[in-house]
């Protein structure tokens, strides 16, 4: 290598003919096209399915859509502490506490309570931290897809959907640890 007087390094070495056409990169991505068609041949084409009347298999930890979870009661798990939001490393989740009245005590099970809860789900990375920090089991991530949206504003998902209804409970007894089924009790 020689340096110029702009001390820009010009190198010594020319490229070849074969390299100035491109001629070593077109042949190795000929050899896994043709890898990947000898492959589909020999083992058979990869499982097609016709989402959405077929699903595609998941595995048992799969994290999809998130649920704040009720007691036997009915009454709203989460008690606003924060935890949640703190250990969300995208930040997707943000909560506003307030303190419930005597008329709401069937509502929520504790003093505090979260009256707006949200979660940005552009910004979800579905790692479950959420659901490991909470003290009280009330957040959880299930195992159905979220909802495909047309609009940004569609993805900032708040008590509404969140919220578990009271006559279609979700089970996530499976999902559950063994430090989750005591904290519940």
């Amino acid at each position: 290598m020689k340096l110029t007087n702009r001390s820009k390094v010009v190198s010594n070495k020319e490229m070849t003919l074969a390299e100035k056409i491109y001629l070593p990169a077109i042949f190795k991505g000929m050899g896994i096209t043709f890898k990947h068609a000898v492959r589909t041949v020999v083992k058979g084409a990869p499982a097609v399915y016709s989402y959405p009347e077929v699903q595609k298999p998941r595995a048992k930890v799969w994290r999809g859509h998130h649920v704040l979870k009720r007691d036997e009661e009915g009454r709203e798990r989460c008690t606003a502490c924060g935890l949640c939001a703190v250990a969300c490393p995208a930040e997707a989740i943000t909560m506003t506490a307030a303190e419930r009245t005597k008329e709401e005590k069937n509502l929520y099970r504790e003093e505090k309570y979260a009256s707006v809860y949200e979660i940005n789900m552009l910004r979800c990375i579905f790692c479950g931290m959420c659901e490991e920090a909470c003290p009280k089991s009330a957040i959880y991530l299930t195992d159905r897809l979220v909802d495909v949206e047309t609009n940004r504003g569609s993805f900032i998902y708040g008590k509404d959907k969140l919220v578990e209804k009271i006559n279609e409970r979700i089970d996530i007894t499976a999902r559950q640890s063994e430090k989750q089924k005591n904290a519940v009790k």
